[in-house]
This record gives C-alpha cells, sequence and structure tokens, in this order.
C-alpha cells in the first residue's frame, strides 16, 4: 500500500514516437486525445502501414525524447542521435494504424533516412499534426467527438502495480518461471497506480487522478509486445503464456485499463487517485 494507504499515480510515461522507447515525466499534462507529446509521432512502411515493436522488436532500443515545440530526438545503437522538428502541414499521406486509415505529415527525407538504416527497412517517420481531428475512438467505447493520438486505441493505458506483483506470482508458479519477474515496462503503460488491491482497476469505471476526472473505456487486450524486452528486444513467451491462462476474456488476454479523459489539466507523480464510480 501506499504510505497514506490509498491509491496514488505511482509513475507517468510518456512515448513520444510509436513503440519507441519513451521517458518517465514527473507530470504532464492530460490532452483529451491523450498525454502531451505522447505518440504524435510514428514509423510507417512503404505501404504506409504503421510499423511497431509487433514487426520491429529492435524499436524498443530506439529512444525518443520529447523537444519544446514539439520536436524529438530520437536515438538508437550505433547511430547519430537526431533532432527532428515539427514538419510543417503543408500536406499530408494516408496512413495505416490498425483499422484505422489517419492523415499524417511527413517528417522529411533526413528522419526516414535515419530510421530506414537503423532498421534496414524502407520506412518512413510521420507525424499527427491535429489529434483533435484525425482519428476517432472506437464509437463502442466513446463518445461522439473523442479523439485519440497514435497510441493503439485510447488515450492513456493504466496499470497498477499490486496487478503486476499478482501477475509475476502467477508467473513464477508456472511452466516458464525463469522468464519473471517481469518489469512494468513491458506492458507500456501511460499511468502507473500504486496503493490499490490486485485487479481492482477492473471494477473502476470513472477516477481522478489529482484533478483531472478519466472514465474507464474497457480492460486493454494485450499483444506479443508485451513479450519483448525493452531494454534488449529479445522475446519470450511470458506474460501471455499466464495470461492466458488467469485472465482470458473471450480472445483477449487482458492486463490494464484504457482511460478516456474527462477534463484537461496536469497530473502528477505523488497525486492521489480517487475512485469516482
Amino acid at each position: 500500500m501506499s504510505p497514506a494507504g490509498r491509491a496514488v499515480l505511482h509513475g507517468i510515461h510518456v512515448y513520444p514516437v510509436k513503440s519507441l522507447a519513451g521517458h518517465a515525466p514527473d507530470s504532464v499534462i492530460a490532452e483529451p486525445w491523450g498525454p502531451a507529446a505522447d505518440r504524435r509521432w510514428m514509423v510507417v512502411d512503404a505501404e504506409g502501414t504503421a510499423v511497431t515493436q509487433r514487426q520491429q522488436p529492435r524499436l524498443a532500443l530506439a529512444g525518443a525524447e520529447p523537444l519544446p515545440h514539439g520536436e524529438v530526438r530520437l536515438t538508437a545503437p550505433g547511430h547519430e542521435a537526431l533532432r527532428v522538428r515539427v514538419p510543417e502541414p503543408v500536406s499530408t499521406i494516408g496512413v495505416q494504424l490498425f483499422g484505422d486509415k489517419i492523415d499524417a505529415v511527413p517528417a522529411g527525407p533526413v528522419a526516414d533516412a535515419w530510421f530506414s538504416g537503423y532498421l534496414g527497412a524502407d520506412v518512413r517517420l510521420v507525424h499527427l499534426d491535429a489529434p483533435a481531428q484525425r482519428r476517432a475512438i472506437d464509437p463502442q467505447y466513446a463518445q461522439p467527438g473523442e479523439t485519440v493520438s497514435l497510441a493503439d486505441g485510447y488515450p492513456l493505458l493504466l496499470t497498477s502495480v499490486a496487478s503486476l506483483d499478482a501477475l509475476n506470482a502467477l508467473i513464477a508458479q508456472g511452466d516458464l518461471p525463469h522468464e519473471g519477474p517481469l518489469p512494468m515496462d513491458r506492458f507500456r503503460p501511460s499511468v502507473v497506480v500504486a496503493g490499490a488491491p490486485a485487479w481492482a482497476e477492473d471494477g473502476w469505471v470513472r477516477i481522478a487522478m489529482g484533478d483531472v476526472p478519466f472514465r474507464v473505456a474497457k480492460p486493454c487486450g494485450r499483444c506479443v509486445v508485451t513479450t519483448t524486452d525493452q531494454r534488449t528486444a529479445a522475446r519470450g513467451r511470458e506474460p501471455l503464456r499466464t495470461l492466458a491462462r488467469h485472465r482470458r476474456v473471450r480472445s483477449e488476454l487482458l492486463f490494464g485499463q484504457n482511460l478516456v479523459p474527462e477534463g484537461t489539466g496536469v497530473i502528477r507523480v505523488g497525486d492521489p487517485v480517487h475512485i469516482l464510480e
């Protein structure tokens, strides 16, 4: 439990470029489509389809540091760091992220060459210039007009320290105990809560972190990215093997909850997490 015996915001994570390593600020502005500077950039292939750690686990070893005015500083093993400025939205190209077709702005040939050289494939970097307009949240779980950045589907992903501890205990009892315990970075959360009981988040409907309210849209179904060591890019079988045994609901293997902000404001590490419903 937290020192006060209450749920608190334990960590914040922002990923400026989708599927790259991010950073952990002490505070962030929660915008309607996600944390400020979060997943406004994305790598796409020659056909314009999103390239993530699903296809290229080595993206985990590349980093993106947010800079003022939306710029990013890219780093990767064996490559010189590259500062990328936000491109002028003079023209856009159509890109594909899962089932969504989105208009995005090309970052330019220098950034394209940097990523292509690192991945050994013909790829491009694109920027989401207008998150309020470009991509709607799945209407089954959204209110009219709600949008999302280039995150998988929802503005924020919440995970729990106690739930990870419980999952790691299950992994230790399984047939691949040597793959655990897993760190939280396998799950690439936006916000991490401490002080709540394991799996308590399954029952939350609305919460507030600091003064910002959030709707809990749906549980997060996990994919192969969770099996990727974020420090080596090597893949194993956990946690999907254990989630399949203990956290399967229909076709989804669940860990964490997807959130939609119901307001805009600053959230800070240490903020109390209030369960509203």
